[in-house]
């Protein structure tokens, strides 16, 4: 069932796996303020049951980024160019910039986990769209790259935090700072992708992982999402508790009982 497909982002659901795609082969997937505005849209369209979503990009790459056209004085139809929005008020400036962000941030949401698939390429804006899913599968022709540094910017869709978090600070700033390429099998040595296949058995590997998420209760596996999403902000003690509480809910509700 597709229930969304426009401005290059499809989301199609088949029971409780949804599947978004990035929908722009000719341009790399490449990515504008359009695309994130859909993305978000995608993310508010799920239905209930939905346990898993995938995200991928159709044709050679994952996502090549930025639009380059956002740079230049005519920006997008419809769309105040970045130029413009430099030249404009830093409260709205701001607020235009948290709009964009809702596209990368809703991926993490505690009721699902999220699956990125990604093949060839993924550049800037692609690389955090890969970094705000739970998890990553790459195909072994993956690049992942943050290149914004190399355009005089920094990277503002929600990607330093995952990434300072799977690869630690000093890798993360090596990363950012030079711009240059990690490919899969250096991803998967350090933790920014979880597996790692050839490309024709990609779609394949992550029908594998969507099948062994949803093979346990979904309510587990949401409690242990939250506990693992929380306990780097948790002391060791703090931890304990959590998972003490987590797990009286898991029993009283295996047993009937209400809180």
């Amino acid at each position: 069932m597709t229930l969304l497909d426009k401005h290059g982002v499809r989301l199609t659901v088949d029971d409780a796996i949804a599947t978004v795609t990035l929908a722009n082969a000719a341009k790399r997937n490449a990515q504008s303020p359009a695309t994130w505005r859909a993305l978000a849209e995608a993310g508010t369209l799920l239905p209930g049951n939905v346990r898993i979503v995938v995200l991928r990009g159709e044709g050679k790459s994952f996502s090549a980024g930025l639009d380059r056209q956002a740079f230049t004085p005519e920006g997008f139809d419809g769309e105040p160019s970045f130029l413009d929005l430099a030249r404009g008020a830093d409260e709205a400036l701001d607020a235009t910039i948290a709009e964009y962000q809702e596209a990368f941030t809703w991926w993490r949401r505690t009721d699902l986990v999220s699956i990125a698939a990604v093949q060839g390429h993924a550049i800037g804006a692609g690389f955090q769209l890969a970094l705000g899913c739970d998890l990553r599968v790459a195909a072994e022709d993956a690049q992942f790259a943050m290149r914004e540094t190399s355009l005089g910017l920094v990277p503002d869709l929600t990607g330093t935090h995952p990434l300072v978090g799977l690869v630690g600070y000093a890798r993360a700033l090596e990363i950012c700072a030079t711009g240059r390429f990690v490919h899969a099998d250096e991803a998967a040595r350090i933790g920014l992708a979880n597996i790692v296949v050839p490309g024709d058995e990609l779609d394949a590997a992550v029908a594998d992982l969507a099948a062994a998420l949803t093979a346990a209760p979904r309510d587990a596996v949401i409690e242990t999402k939250a506990l693992l999403a929380g306990a780097a902000g948790r002391t060791y003690e703090e931890q304990r508790r959590a998972e003490r509480a987590a797990q009286a809910r898991r029993l009283r509700d295996l047993a009937g009982i209400g809180d």
